[in-house]
C-alpha cells in the first residue's frame, strides 16, 4: 500500500534580513540553529516507491536505486574511505553518465542523543533547504579541486548526494523530497552557511503550495537514495531537489531511531 503521510515542514519565513545557517557540531547535544524564522506548514508527503515512472536525477531531482555495500560498519572510517567511496562513485557514474565522479564529504546523522554522543554524528536537518546555490557550488569545487577547477568550470559538472540508511529502516525522521519541476527560482533564498572550518552558502526555502513532496518508504540499507544538490546545466532537466528531514507520525513506536551517513559527489560530464 502507499505510504501518505500528513505532517509538517520547517519553511523560512521572507524577511529583508539575509539569514544565516550554522552548521552544528557533532555530539549528543547536535541541534540546528539558524538566524531566520522558520514555521512548520502542512504538507502531504506521498511515496516515491508508487511512483510511475520512477522518479529519476533529471527529471524530479532524485531517484532511488538498489545498492548493496560490502561495507560492514558504517562508522568505520577506514571502511568508508577504502570501500565506501568508490562503490558511491561507481554508483552515481552509472546512473548519471558522468565521465568521472569524485567523492569529497560524507556526513552521518541520527535523530537519538544516546547515539549521536557515543557515536559522535549529527542531526537530521529539519529544515527545508537545498545545500548549494550556483556561487557556493563553484566555490566548493575549487576548495576541493583548484588545480582543475577552471578547465572543470567549461563543462556541464553536479553535485549528487547519496543518502543511506545503517541502522534499521529509516521510519522515525525519514527524508522529504520535493519535485524539482514543482519549485521556483522565488521560493529559494540564498543564506549563508557558517561552519567551524569555513563559511559557505545553502538555500533556505519559503513555503509554496505547490511544492510536491516525496519519500521514499523504509528506505533501508541496501538502498540508496540520490539527491541532485547542483547542476550547472540549463537545457530544462532538474537543477537541485530541495529536501529535509521530517518527524513521521506514523513510524512505530518501537521504530529504530535513524541513523544514516550522506555521501556528497562532484559527476563531471566532458
Amino acid at each position: 500500500m502507499p505510504k501518505t503521510i500528513r505532517t509538517e515542514l520547517g519553511y523560512l519565513v521572507p524577511s529583508k534580513e539575509r539569514p544565516v545557517y550554522f552548521a552544528s557540531q557533532a555530539g549528543a547535544e547536535a541541534q540546528l540553529d539558524i538566524a531566520a524564522r522558520i514555521v512548520p506548514r502542512a504538507v502531504t508527503i506521498g511515496d516515491a516507491r508508487e511512483k510511475a515512472p520512477p522518479p529519476t536525477l533529471d527529471k524530479e531531482g532524485f531517484a532511488l536505486a538498489d545498492h548493496v555495500s560490502a561495507v560492514t560498519d558504517f562508522y568505520d572510517d577506514a571502511q568508508i574511505r577504502d570501500i565506501y567511496e568508490a562503490e558511491v562513485a561507481a554508483l552515481v557514474k552509472e546512473i548519471t553518465g558522468a565521465s568521472r565522479v569524485v567523492v569529497f564529504d560524507n556526513t552521518r546523522r541520527s535523530d537519538a542523543k544516546t547515539i549521536r554522543g557515543k557515536r559522535n554524528t549529527r542531526e537530521p536537518s529539519s529544515v527545508v533547504h537545498n545545500d548549494y546555490t550556483d556561487a557556493s557550488a563553484q566555490k566548493r569545487l575549487h576548495n576541493i579541486l583548484p588545480d582543475e577547477a577552471d578547465d572543470r568550470l567549461q563543462h556541464r559538472f553536479a553535485i549528487v548526494n547519496v543518502w543511506r540508511s545503517i541502522g534499521g529502516p529509516a521510519l522515525t525522521t525519514p527524508l522529504a523530497l520535493c519535485d524539482a519541476s514543482s519549485v521556483c527560482e522565488t521560493d529559494l533564498v540564498p543564506t549563508e552557511r557558517r561552519a567551524k572550518d569555513r563559511i559557505g552558502e545553502l538555500q533556505l526555502v519559503t513555503f509554496n503550495p505547490d511544492h510536491r513532496w516525496f519519500w521514499f518508504s523504509g528506505l533501508t540499507r541496501s538502498e540508496a537514495a540520490l539527491i541532485k544538490t547542483f547542476d550547472s546545466a540549463l537545457d530544462g532537466r532538474a537543477r537541485r531537489s530541495i529536501h529535509t528531514a521530517f518527524k513521521n507520525p506514523d513510524a512505530p513506536a518501537n521504530a529504530a531511531p535513524r541513523e544514516s551517513i550522506e555521501t556528497r559527489t562532484f559527476a563531471f560530464f566532458n
